[in-house]
């Protein structure tokens, strides 16, 4: 890792005991409010998959910041993928489990069919977000190029989930 991704990485904060205990969240904010931190994460988001790509996803909540900045970085558009309820007109939903319960995530079909999707999200955890994410993609009838985090925590099953993905930091 270079010492630009590494100063990027160090700015993470650790918070245990949230949302819930037992829970320790990585706090990107401090990374999201250095602007040479997020130039070199979002180009190192999207750099294994330069010119593969038609859009960038983001899912809800951190990953709509990362998959915007990154968006704009290729010269792509940008596609959300929301918590249920937050889309005034759902194309599709998928129902996934969470470390700590379910959620549901809408995605709109205002794309071309067959269009190539970078699939974004801030924390690889037990892989339910971003299997969800992959599958309403597909459902769509939209090719998934590749799903990038910025990071992954290991020992908690994810990449057996989501398989080859590409992670900026491999573990936090």
């Amino acid at each position: 890792m270079n010492s630009e991704l590494a100063r990027a990485e160090s700015l993470i904060a650790s918070i245990p005991d949230y949302p819930q205990p037992g829970i320790l969240f990585r706090d990107i904010t401090p990374l999201l409010a250095d602007a040479e931190a997020l130039r070199v994460t979002t180009e190192a988001l999207i750099e294994p998959f330069a010119g593969s790509f038609d859009v960038v996803a983001g899912i809800e909540a951190r990953g709509f910041i990362l998959a915007g900045a990154a968006a704009i970085a290729a010269g792509v558009g940008f596609v959300p993928i929301r918590k249920a309820g937050k889309l005034p007109r759902p194309a599709a939903s998928v129902d996934y489990a969470l470390e700590y319960g379910s959620a549901t995530v809408e995605m709109h079909d205002d794309l071309p069919s067959g269009t190539r999707i970078l699939l974004i999200d801030d924390v690889l955890a037990t892989g339910g977000t971003l299997a969800a994410g992959r599958e309403i993609v597909e459902n769509l009838g939209y090719a998934v190029a590749g799903i990038s985090v910025l990071f992954e925590i290991d020992g908690l099953g994810g990449r057996d989930v989501i398989g080859d993905l590409h992670t900026v930091f491999r573990s936090a």
